[in-house]
This record gives C-alpha cells, structure tokens and sequence, in this order.
C-alpha cells in the first residue's frame, strides 16, 4: 500500500524503462493497454503506472486501491495489497516520490500479506539490480564463493559478465559490506554463516523468503504465502532468493541442499528462469517459484 500521485515535471524522459504488474507473487500478469510503454518526462513510479495502467486510489490519493479494477483489502480472509519493487528491491518510499531512472525496471504486485509487508528484494527483475543499481546508482558487486574453483562459482561468474557486470570473486566470508551487492554461492552447510545468508534462517516475517533449509542443510522446505510448509526438497535441491537489510545493498543468495542443488541454482541465473518470481527453488524435477502458490 502505497503513497500515490502524479509527480511529473519537465525534462528527458528515461529510457530503456521496465513496467510490470501482476498479482498473487508474480503468478498472473495483468496487461496494459497495448502498444509502448508511456514514459514522459521525469517520471515517479506512480505517474508511470497511471498513464499506463487504470489506477484508483483511496484516502485522498494516498494508497493504491486498485490496478485496472483489480483491488487491495482482501482475498478471501487474507490481506492483501499492491506493493512495488525497482530493480527487485522494495521502495523504502511513496510511489509518487519515487524517481524512475534509465534502465529501472518497475514491478508492481498484489498478494497476500498476512506473514509480512515488507519482502525487501526479489530476483523476478533479474539481471536488475546487477546492472543499473537502485536510485540511479550501481552497486559494486562481489561474488563470495564457498569454492571459488567449483563449477556453481564459475557459472555464476560468467552469468553476470555475461549480462555486463563486472564482478569480484572471493571465498565466501568476512564481515557485511552494505555499499556492495553481494552474491553467496555453495552449499547451505558451507554458507549458513555468511552475511546475508543468515537471514534465510528466519521465517518470512524476518527475511522474506517463503523457504528455509533444515538444520543439517540437507533439506529444504518451500512455504505458501500463509507460512504453511507445503512441499520439502532433498538431494539435489537448490534455491535463488535474495534478502536486504534497511537501506543497504541487496543479498543475493544462490545455494542448495548438496553440490548437484547449487548446481542447478547457478544454471538458473537468467531472466527466462527467474521473471516475475519473487525467489526459485530448483528440485531435479523442474522449477518452484516461492512461495508456492495454489494452483
């Protein structure tokens, strides 16, 4: 829920710009009018989705009621709400004093928020926010590997300078380094302690993140949007998902139940396995976004 408004004022419009909107963690996509996106002068994410979505409000114009009729309040006897992401990361501010700059990809979502309101970072925009940062500024990246020699790091790494972004590689440790994006590649076991794979260990309230290995790391159990624990993964699992704290840089966590999991979680580094998904368990038999919604 959200602060709305028009904010437009003159200048260049930015360019290469991402508009999404979907509902239920990036299950259903809602279309937009048709034809390019609207952007015109220096926009907010809110008067980008007005002149290209049918938007009402509520309180004075304060909150996002509905997206082309599609409301907020409830679902059933669940919460839910819109709530917006740039570059994958959820907007510490209002909608309408939100900039959008060059290359920002604008992901708007309804779903349920009865475990928490606040989802920090999702990896549904990939490869944002590796290449264009937050707020207009890039972050510097650091890949810390459990193994920087193992075929998970080295797939990690030629992912990312594949998309452009260049990357310091590093055995996985050392303290918080919140002006840097971080990404976490091994084993659950081998990276449990490391910043930003720490906060995997809590429930969704705490990290966002409908899944959570157990305590050996040999499984993983994925959650549905209430929390439930709805299916476990064992050999061969794997997990991409990513946490932030406050205002810092985002967490991306890549890693699973066993070397084969990590595996399969660094080869789903690419926007074809990751759009619109908030985080991705991998298992031998296919793809699960999480957290697992019905149907």
């Amino acid at each position: 829920m959200l602060l709305a408004g028009c904010g437009l004022g003159a200048g260049a419009a930015p360019s290469a710009v991402q508009l999404t909107v979907t509902d239920d963690f990036g299950t259903h996509v809602l279309q937009g009018p048709g034809g390019p996106l609207k952007v015109v002068g220096q926009e907010t994410v809110m008067s980008m989705l007005m002149r290209n979505y049918t938007v009402n409000t509520r309180f004075g114009g304060g909150f996002v009621q509905s997206i082309n009729g599609l409301s907020g309040d409830q679902q059933g006897s669940e919460p839910v709400a819109w709530f917006y992401y740039v570059n994958g990361l959820q907007a510490v501010k209002g909608a309408a004093a939100t900039d959008v700059h060059a290359g920002d990809h604008v992901w708007w979502d309804r779903h349920d928020w009865s475990q928490t309101e606040d989802v920090p970072a999702v990896v549904g925009s990939y490869p944002e926010p590796f290449l264009n940062g937050y707020g207009g500024k890039r972050y510097p990246v650091r890949i810390g590997c459990a193994s920087v020699t193992s075929r998970a790091c080295r797939t990690v790494t030629a992912r990312l300078r594949g998309e452009g972004v260049p990357a310091a590689i590093a055995a996985v440790g050392g303290g918080p380094e919140p002006e840097v994006l971080q990404v976490v590649v091994g084993p659950w076991k081998s990276i449990v302690s490391a910043p930003g794979a720490l906060a995997l260990r809590d429930a969704p309230g705490k990290s966002g993140v409908y899944a959570r290995f157990g305590a050996d790391g040999s499984k993983l159990t994925l959650l549905d949007a209430n929390g439930r624990a709805v299916r476990t993964l064992d050999a061969g699992a794997g997990l991409v998902a990513a946490t932030r704290q406050e205002e810092e840089a985002p967490v991306w966590v890549i890693t699973g139940t066993d070397e084969a999991g990590v595996n399969r979680a660094a080869e789903a580094l690419d926007s074809v396995t990751l759009d619109d998904h908030f985080a991705v368990a991998l298992a031998p038999q296919g793809t699960v976004p999480v957290p697992v919604v019905a149907g």
